[in-house]
C-alpha cells in the first residue's frame, strides 16, 4: 500500500512587519527616519547658516564634507561588518552622528561647521552601511525589495514635516536648534533597535579573501579617495582667490582619486563592466545627477525667487514624496531591473531640466514643485532597484564590501557634483541674477550625467 500523498503548504511570502521581522524592521526604520530628518532639515537651513557664518563660498563644501567623510566611513564599516558583524559599526556610527550634530549646533565659525559636517558624515556613513548589511543578512531575498521600499517610505514623514519644521525653527529661533533638536530622538531609536541588534549579531560568516577584504590596503585606498576628493573640491573652490594653488590642489586630488577609487569598487566598475560593476556605478550617476541640483534648490528659491525658508523647503518635501512613490512601485517588479534603472535616470534628468524654467523672471518658482516630484520619482525607482540588484549580485561574504562600494559611489557622486556645482556658482557670482545663471549651468551639467546613466543602464544585466 502506498502512503497517501500530502500537499505542501502554499508558500507565504515573508512579511517584514510580521512577528519574525517586526523588531528589526521597526528599529531600522526609526534610525533611517532620524537620518532623514537631518538630511531634510540641513538642506533648508543651510542658506541661513551660510549667511550667519559668512560662508556662502563654502555652501557646497559644507555638503561635500559630510559626503566625503561618509565615503571613508562606508569602506571601513563595510570591512568591519564583513569580518565582525554589523552591530558595533552601527552603534559607533550613531554615536559619531550625534556628536557631529552637537558640534554643528555650537559652531561659531564656518570651518568649525564644516568640520562638524564631516563628523556627521563619518557617523552616517558607518550607520548606513551597517543597515544595508543588516538587511542582507536578516531578511530573505524575496523580502528585501519590501525592506528597501520601506526604507524609502521612512523618508515620507520627515519629507512632509522636516522642511517646514526646519524652516519654522530657523526663522522663529535659530538654525542651531535644527541640529540640537534631533539629538534627543536618538535615545528612543536605540532603545527600540538594541533587541534587534542582539538578535542578529554574530551572523557575519566567513569573510571574503578577495582584494577588497584586506583591511590595510582598503583603508589606505579609502583615505586616498576621500583625501583626493577633498583636495579636488578645495582646489576648485579656491581657484578665484589663489588660481595657482587651487589648480595644483585640484590636480593632485584628481590624480589621487583616479589611482585609488578603483581599489574600492568591483573589478571593471570604472569601465562599466556588465552586471555588478555597472550596478555599483549607477548609484553614483543617479546621486550626482539628482543631488547636484537638489542642494541648490533652497538657495536659488530664497535668493532669486524671494521665497521664505519654509516655502523653499516645499520643493524638497514633494521631491522626497515622489521618491517614496517610485520606490514603492519598483518593489512590484513589473519590468526588469535594468529597465527600471534606465527609467529612473530618465525621470531624474527630465525633472532637473524642468527646474530651470523657474529661473525665467516671469515664471513662478513653484514650478520647482512638480519638477522635483518627477526627479524624486526617478530616484525612488532607480536607487531602490540598484540596492536590491547589487545585493542579489553579491556573494554573502562580500555583501559588506559591495554595500560599501554602493555607498562610496553614492557619496562620491553627490560630493563631486555638489562641490563642482558650488565652484561653478562661486565663479559666476552670488547676486540673484548670477545665482540664476549658475543654477542653469549646474543643471545642464547634471543633465549630462543623467543622460550617461540612461545610456549605460542596460549593462546592469549580467
Amino acid at each position: 500500500m502506498t502512503a497517501p500523498k500530502t500537499l505542501d503548504a502554499p508558500y507565504v511570502p515573508p512579511r517584514i512587519f510580521g512577528p519574525q521581522y517586526r523588531t528589526a524592521t521597526l528599529g531600522i526604520l526609526l534610525v533611517v527616519t532620524l537620518i532623514a530628518f537631518e538630511g531634510m532639515s540641513v538642506g533648508v537651513a543651510m542658506p541661513k547658516v551660510s549667511a550667519e557664518l559668512n560662508a556662502l563660498n563654502l555652501y557646497g563644501i559644507s555638503f561635500s564634507a559630510f559626503l566625503i567623510a561618509s565615503l571613508f566611513a562606508n569602506v571601513v564599516a563595510g570591512l568591519w561588518s564583513d569580518r565582525r558583524g554589523h552591530t558595533v559599526p552601527f552603534l559607533v556610527g550613531v554615536g559619531m552622528f550625534v556628536a557631529g550634530m552637537a558640534l554643528a549646533g555650537a559652531a561659531g565659525h564656518a570651518m568649525v561647521f564644516v568640520a562638524a559636517r564631516a563628523v556627521q558624515g563619518l557617523g552616517a556613513g558607518a550607520t548606513i552601511v551597517a543597515i544595508y548589511v543588516m538587511v542582507a543578512r536578516v531578511y530573505p531575498p524575496d523580502a528585501r525589495p519590501k525592506v528597501f521600499a520601506a526604507l524609502s517610505a521612512a523618508w515620507v514623514v520627515p519629507a512632509m514635516v522636516g522642511p517646514a519644521v526646519a524652516g519654522f525653527v530657523t526663522e522663529a529661533f535659530s538654525w542651531r536648534w535644527v541640529f540640537y533638536g534631533i539629538i534627543p530622538l536618538v535615545v528612543p531609536a536605540l532603545v527600540m533597535l538594541l533587541p534587534a541588534l542582539r538578535q542578529t549579531a554574530g551572523t557575519a560568516g566567513e569573510p571574503s579573501s578577495g582584494p577588497r577584504s584586506r583591511p590595510l590596503p582598503m583603508s589606505l585606498a579609502a583615505t586616498a579617495t576621500a583625501g583626493g576628493a577633498a583636495l579636488l573640491l578645495a582646489g576648485l573652490t579656491g581657484l578665484q582667490t589663489s588660481p595657482v594653488a587651487g589648480t595644483v590642489m585640484a590636480a593632485v586630488g584628481l590624480v589621487a582619486l583616479v589611482l585609488s577609487l578603483p581599489r574600492l569598487l568591483p573589478p571593471g566598475a570604472m569601465r562599466f563592466g556588465r552586471g555588478l560593476p555597472t550596478t555599483i556605478m549607477m548609484r553614483g550617476l543617479l546621486s550626482a545627477a539628482f543631488f547636484g541640483v537638489n542642494t541648490y534648490i533652497p538657495l536659488v528659491l530664497e535668493e532669486v525667487k524671494r521665497f521664505s525658508t519654509v516655502q523653499a523647503g516645499m520643493a524638497l518635501t514633494f521631491g522626497a514624496l515622489g521618491w517614496s512613490l517610485g520606490s514603492y512601485l519598483q518593489s512590484r517588479k513589473v519590468v526588469p531591473a535594468h529597465t527600471r534603472i534606465r527609467r529612473g535616470a530618465a525621470f531624474v534628468t527630465l525633472g532637473s531640466l524642468v527646474t530651470t524654467v523657474a529661473m525665467i523672471p516671469a515664471v513662478t518658482g513653484w514650478i520647482m514643485v512638480p519638477a522635483w516630484i518627477i526627479a524624486g520619482f526617478g530616484m525612488g525607482i532607480g536607487m531602490a532597484t540598484v540596492s536590491v540588484t547589487a545585493m542579489k549580485q553579491s556573494p554573502a561574504n562580500e555583501q559588506g564590501a559591495n554595500s560599501a562600494a554602493l555607498s562610496v559611489t553614492d557619496m562620491l557622486g553627490s560630493a563631486l557634483a555638489t562641490g563642482i556645482a558650488g565652484a561653478i556658482v562661486n565663479v559666476i557670482g552670488h547676486q540673484p541674477d548670477q545665482l540664476a545663471t549658475g543654477f542653469v549651468v549646474v543643471v545642464g551639467l547634471m543633465a549630462v550625467v543623467g543622460v550617461l546613466g540612461v545610456s549605460v543602464a542596460g549593462r546592469v544585466k549580467d
